[in-house]
């Protein structure tokens, strides 16, 4: 049954109107659990019912309650559903929470539906039309595509079998759901049994969990495993998208869970208390400002939010981009649709569309993004790329943040990468920031060497600081290197056009520092000892000289002449070579030299390895072979 087709099919409409009832004429299913609806004879909570609408559907019928008491509860149920069956009593006909429920239908974007009139056996024909009539110029003002007005009784059976035709008419536009996108049930109901641990149940909205999987509890980040799948009382090895859907958990206490959780699977999903919306007013609403507050229903969670709007205000039967600060943590992803009801009294007021579940803390207020949320996933993600600026996205985030699954998550990243987009360090940049931090780093080098035209160039640590975040900085720093606009060198970076020389300003000093190392012979200077008779600037040519190999540097801060330095060498390799070993007194008689400059030259000559010190003599190292007089 590959070719089967898996919808949930929800109920709604105003209290007494004869949904549960409805539901067990055409399922066989009591959808009323706990003794206070029997006793009361109105739905309290969400009833569930498997309904075998063909061989190519499979149903899960959802019944909610229609007692304005209970809407919260209404929506936790209507969250998830793909058609919804709207129940409306021919002797009131469409009533408030008629109304009501219509509105948070087109609000969570269910698009199929199918109107039944019940009792309709009690009715006169001629009022049966007059009721139908209405419900019809009532829908004609709805987006949602009704397959049928059909009146029934659930008492008669009349109508049952119309019924059934329409919905299974109403089925066949449903979109389908992505068993390959990541895994999400939010939970409705929440319960332990024997044997079985913590149970979980709720319309898994995408992806697919099998037992033995590890999953994620949120919030809270509890970690917990599939221990058993069962759909509607069949036990299963896989819970697929767009099913009624009991999990059981081991791993987790039952208090750990409850109506509003989620359960996912660790493909990056996270809890948020910050959701980027754009929103919808009722035209009956009060306009929301930035010191609204608000019940959010998302998923099966109720949560109470303050409301930032990108503007000043939202008026009613307005809409606009707004800021949700949820007092909790909820799960949300790009696309989601909210149902927004005043705090008090509780009413609904209008509904919002996920835009970004994780935005930024800065700038407080967002920005009007409605135009993105019809847009291609490239589309989406390249906004959002550019808006985030210097601190780029995740790629591991776009999966929530802008809804790419897993299946596109590599396509889409690679595209907007070859767009000119960086990819580093997990993060995509814009090109304008991939630009705006080559300029910057291209204008320190340039600054630099103006303002230093003896140093070799900026070093490279300094230079990825100018470029801010490290990832992006190292990423255009290699594509400098590629491309041939910067040279580096022993971790100093310039500009490949600059080339360190004295200049005009410097030449005179050079010259006097030159003069003054070869004068020095076997002794050397210091750079203090060169500033002294040289000028200021005199040690930062010394090392210039260094740099270019006219000169060389013992220790901290001791100069020599390079041909001076090479002959001392020579001298001593020749000794070495001569008598096999050599004392200090012995290389101070060759040298002439006192202990003050002696000792600093033998210690170099152990360290670059023209010899080696055994107890108070050097024999030759490494870099003298045995017979070579020198270097």
């Amino acid at each position: 049954m590959s070719d089967t087709r898996r919808v949930v099919i929800g109920t709604a409409g105003h209290v007494d109107h004869g949904k549960t009832a409805l539901v067990r004429a055409l399922t066989g299913v009591e959808t009323d659990r706990w003794e206070e609806e029997k006793r009361r004879g109105i739905t309290i909570d969400l009833g569930f019912a498997p309904w075998a609408l063909g061989d190519d559907v499979e149903a899960s019928i959802v019944d909610v309650p229609g007692h304005e008491d209970f809407v919260r509860n209404m929506v936790a149920g209507a969250t998830g559903i793909d058609v919804v069956l709207l129940v409306i009593a021919s002797d009131e006909g469409i009533m408030p929470q008629t109304e009501e429920h219509l509105a948070i239908v087109e609000f969570l974007d269910v698009r199929s539906g199918v109107v039944a009139i019940t009792k309709s056996d009690l009715a006169e024909p001629e009022w049966l039309e007059l009721v139908h009539q209405d419900v019809a110029a009532r829908l004609e003002k709805t987006g949602v595509a009704w397959h049928g007005i059909v009146p029934v009784s659930s008492v008669a059976g009349t109508g049952l079998r119309d019924l059934r035709e329409a919905l299974v008419a109403a089925t066949r536009v449903v979109r389908g759901r992505d068993a390959s996108d990541l895994f999400r049930l939010p939970v409705d109901r929440v319960f332990s049994v024997a044997g079985a641990g913590t149970v979980v149940t709720g319309t898994t909205w995408s992806g697919t969990a099998h037992v033995g999987d590890e999953v994620l509890v949120l919030p809270g980040e509890h970690r917990a495993r599939v221990r058993s799948i069962e759909v509607h009382g069949q036990a299963r090895e896989a819970a697929d998208p767009g099913r009624r859907t009991a999990l059981g958990l081991s791993g987790i206490a039952r208090d750990a869970v409850a109506r509003g959780s989620c359960v996912v699977d660790s493909g990056g999903w996270r809890e948020t208390r910050r959701v980027d919306v754009q929103l919808d007013l009722l035209p009956g609403a009060a306009p929301i400002t930035g010191r609204s507050r608000v019940r959010v229903h998302l998923g099966t969670a109720e949560v109470l939010a303050r409301v930032t709007p990108a503007a000043e205000r939202v008026a009613a039967g307005g809409h606009g981009a707004v800021r949700l600060r949820l007092e909790r943590p909820v799960v949300a992803r790009h696309g989601d649709r909210l149902v927004i009801r005043s705090y008090s009294p509780a009413a609904t007021i209008g509904g919002a569309v996920v835009v970004d579940p994780g935005p930024a803390e800065r700038p407080r207020r967002p920005r009007d993004a409605g135009a993105l949320l019809d847009a291609a996933a490239d589309v989406r993600v390249r906004e959002l790329v550019i808006r985030s600026g210097k601190d780029g996205v995740l790629v591991r985030d776009l999966p929530l943040r802008m809804a790419v699954g897993p299946a596109q998550l590599d396509t889409v990243t690679n595209a907007l990468v070859r767009e000119g987009m960086a990819l580093a360090g997990g993060r995509l940049y814009a090109a304008s920031e991939v630009g705006a931090v080559r300029a910057a780093m291209v204008k320190a080098l340039e600054r630099h060497h103006q303002r230093d035209k003896l140093a070799p160039g900026f070093a490279l640590e300094e230079l990825r600081q100018v470029g801010g975040r490290p990832d992006l900085a190292a990423h255009v720093e290699a594509e400098l290197v590629r491309d041939g606009t910067i040279t580096l060198d022993a971790g100093v970076a310039r500009l490949s056009t600059h080339q360190p020389g004295l200049g005009p300003e410097f030449s005179a000093v050079g010259d006097r520092v030159r003069n003054a190392l070869r004068d020095a012979g076997f002794e050397g200077r210091t750079a203090a000892e060169l500033s002294e008779s040289n000028g200021e600037h005199a040690a930062r040519v010394a090392e210039f000289y260094v740099r270019q190999g006219t000169a060389k540097r013992l220790g901290k801060d001791r100069y020599y002449d390079t041909e001076m330095l090479d002959r001392m060498v020579r001298i001593a390799g020749e000794e070495v070579s001569r008598l096999g070993e050599v004392s200090p007194a012995q290389l101070r008689e060759k040298l002439g030299l006192t202990r003050k400059y002696l000792i600093p030259f033998l210690e170099w000559l152990d360290r670059e390895g023209y010899t080696t010190r055994v107890g108070d003599k050097r024999t030759a190292g490494p870099r003298l072979t045995k017979g070579s007089a020198g270097i």
